[in-house]
């Protein structure tokens, strides 16, 4: 299975001014697999310790943070030669043990002949968590669900993935009905790894709901080992409304929506918890459309996407086969459709954000900055694609050009391009 993410790893690799990596991400998005992967194809040996599971390399770190005590613990634990330039050392969840963290610092600076990469699923919580962060001294990369575009190559649609890549609009037409039905089967399958690799075995939808299933117990069963007692019924109410707030015309994420007495405050470490986590990430609104947009920022208004559009289907009890049924499909095709294009926005880095003004009578599903200027986006799941909002934004503000994701094949004007709902990580 091809991960974009290979391509970050191998430039980490070639950097001579290269500093350790911290890998973060939700868990199951594949990143203990990639790593091994990359220590298989790039290196000569790797040593791979997991913290959650192996006590001894827990105490390992325990000790001095001088890199040659460690590398020859990991050495005799493991019974592999650590050679520098030639093993990939690998430390997985890290967040068991947050000196391994720490440890980085004297990688960086005592040893930095030697490839160290640190991982967790629940790294971003430890991050706020009171202990020595090596800062300055690491790089970090974020590990995503495969995009449309790894879903393609995964399915043997290699050209297909370049062609888009490339933006080949007249070679795709052709295939514009074909790419609408496999981002169908996207949005039920997703892009967790081991849910993929399910629909690959037999490439149909039969077993995918209980991969998903199982995917979102483990990140309940997280919620209960790993988070404070006093949060954890707030979180799994957060977890659980998502889908509800998303399936709603306005998306904005209210606590009110979980129960009429909730109060931001009392849910805020909870929220805190799950974004920490990775699996669902806040989009902040703005206030004004313009530079830089966080300047306008408004933090008490958002909306909550969770972390993969097939576990948000999943999440909602969401039948595979009525993604296929346009009449019973309708209520839910929105929430999947903005939940698909935040996520690959999300994966290709961008920064995101919506707008809504004051009174909430204008409101643009997403805004981000690009290179060449800000760029209003509206999401259609179907081929309508009336927005008074957009025209009324693009009226008041003569520079901007917006951008439609829709069922419809490419589209351009003056002031609006519109792209198909395939083409987002594009």
């Amino acid at each position: 299975m091809y991960r974009i993410a290979i391509e970050d790893l191998k430039k980490w690799k070639e950097n001579k001014k290269r500093k350790p990596l911290i890998i973060e991400g939700a868990r199951q998005v594949g990143k203990t697999w990639l790593l091994k992967k990359f220590g298989e194809e790039f290196f000569e040996n790797y040593v791979y310790v997991d913290l959650e599971e192996d006590g001894l390399a827990r105490e390992i770190f325990d000790g001095s943070f001088e890199p040659e005590r460690i590398v020859s613990r990991l050495a005799i634990h493991k019974g592999v030669e650590i050679v520098p330039g030639k093993t990939l050392i690998i430390v997985d969840e890290a967040q068991e043990n947050p000196r391994a963290l720490t440890a980085l610092k004297y990688f960086y600076e005592n040893s930095p002949e030697y490839h160290i990469i640190v991982a967790g699923s629940l790294l971003g919580i430890t991050l706020h968590q009171d202990f020595s962060f090596p800062v300055g001294k690491v790089e970090t990369l974020r590990i995503n669900p495969l995009t449309f575009k790894e879903f393609l190559i995964a399915l043997g649609k290699k050209k297909l993935a370049e062609s888009l890549e490339k933006k080949e609009f007249e070679l795709l037409a052709p295939f514009h009905e074909s790419l609408i039905e496999l981002l169908k089967v996207y949005m039920v399958v997703g892009g967790m790894p081991e849910v993929v690799e399910t629909y690959l075995e037999d490439k149909t939808l039969l077993n995918v709901r209980e991969v998903q299933k199982r995917i979102l117990y483990d990140y309940e069963r997280d919620f209960s080992k790993h988070a404070n007692k006093f949060d954890v019924p707030r979180i799994t109410e957060i977890f659980n409304i998502v889908p509800t707030v998303l399936a709603k015309e306005n998306k904005k994420f209210m606590f009110g929506m979980i129960k009429q007495s909730a109060r931001a405050r009392e849910y805020e470490s909870a929220l805190l918890w799950l974004t920490d986590a990775g699996i669902a990430t806040r989009v902040n609104r703005v206030k004004k459309i313009a530079v830089p947009l966080s300047a306008y920022l408004d933090l008490g208004a958002f909306k909550l996407f969770l972390v993969d559009v097939g576990l948000l289907g999943c999440k909602a009890g969401l039948r595979p086969e009525t993604i296929y049924d346009e009449k019973n499909f309708a209520e839910f095709k929105g929430a999947l459709a903005e939940q698909f294009v935040f996520q690959e926005l999300h994966s290709r880095g961008r920064d995101v954000f919506y707008y809504s003004g004051d009174d909430s009578s204008l409101e643009i599903d997403f805004l981000i900055d690009t290179e060449e200027g800000l760029r209003p986006i509206e999401v259609k799941s179907g081929k309508n694609l009336a927005s008074a909002s957009l025209k009324k934004i693009l009226e008041a503000n003569k520079d901007l050009v917006a951008v439609k994701f829709s069922g419809l094949p490419y589209m351009e004007n003056e002031r609006i391009v519109n792209m198909p709902l395939y083409m987002a990580g594009f």
